[in-house]
């Protein structure tokens, strides 16, 4: 069981104004982790609890989401990845950046873009380029994308548009989630923290806009190329999918083939959801970040 560490929140300035992250830890080696893409930086609590007994963990809330959604678009990963540099750049030197699902992508980009602020990157089931679903084009519109995305991550954009009469409500949406079959404390902290209160009720701290501007990202389209990250890379496959199911997310092989030379490895026991928010899952993540070299 990993020993409680400090945990406390601040901001740093970036392009319209403050973005919000979390830190766990005081000192050591700099971590910084990207979240996925209707979530908040609550997804990596577990990870960051068990490396920041002798890390630094921030992570972030992206433009958006969280205590960030206020900040104004344009969105889009490389926006992201920007937002991650200053963020780096704010604790100085170089950091270990980490991302899960549309996370992996930012964490990716801030590598190509910002190369000498990473010194190696941890992609958790995200960073490589969605499959489209059967009936989507390669050239795909952004109609085309919309279908996409209604068949792939459509599941999670449901609750951007709903209004909650409490938080006890948010909560039984969250344990309602077929993902979520094994509920921990760190789920009800993540569910608590995904809500704001507004004069009509609760509702949902990620703003839809964003969502499907940084959902075009994503996939497999004729605009994506297959091309190896510059800095050492390893790659965390949840054997189960998106929803719990059988099928994961990405089938074997399936990144080593967008990122040419990344270590990959599967991740037992875990979904999509649960690779970052479930205590075992957890525990291979952080050694990841921990071990690899």
């Amino acid at each position: 069981m990993p020993r409680m560490v400090a945990y406390q929140r601040a901001t740093v300035a970036v392009e319209g104004g403050e973005l919000a992250f979390g830190i766990w830890g005081e000192q050591g080696p700099l971590v910084v982790a990207a979240h996925g893409i209707t979530s908040s930086h609550l997804a990596w609590a577990l990870v960051a609890e068990r490396l920041g007994t002798d890390h630094r963990f921030v992570a972030a809330d992206l433009r958006g989401r969280g205590d960030s959604r206020d900040l104004p678009g344009p969105y889009g990963i490389d926006r992201h990845a920007d937002d991650i540099a200053a963020v780096i750049r704010a604790y100085g030197g170089q950091a270990v950046v980490v991302g899960h699902s549309m996370g992996a992508f930012v964490a990716a980009a801030t590598a190509r873009r910002h190369p000498d602020l990473v010194s190696r990157l941890v992609l958790v089931d995200g960073g490589a380029p969605l499959p489209l679903p059967p009936g989507v084009p390669a050239d795909a519109t952004e109609a085309d994308l919309k279908v996409a995305i209604e068949q792939t991550v459509g599941t999670a954009f449901a609750r951007l548009t709903e209004t909650f009469p409490d938080r006890a409500a948010v909560t039984a949406l969250w344990r309602g989630h077929p993902a979520l079959t094994d509920w921990n404390a760190a789920m009800t902290a993540y569910a608590d923290y995904d809500v704001v209160e507004t004069a009509d009720g609760l509702v949902t701290k990620c703003k839809l806009a964003a969502a499907v501007r940084d959902a075009q990202d994503i996939y497999a389209t004729s605009s994506a190329r297959s091309a190896a990250l510059p800095v050492p890379a390893v790659f965390l496959r949840a054997e189960r999918g998106m929803l719990g199911g059988p099928t994961p997310l990405y089938p074997e092989g399936y990144a080593e083939r967008w990122l040419p030379g990344i270590a990959a490895s599967t991740v037992a026991n875990a979904n999509h959801y649960t690779i970052t928010l479930s205590p075992g899952p957890a525990d291979v993540v952080a050694d990841a970040v921990r071990t690899y070299r």
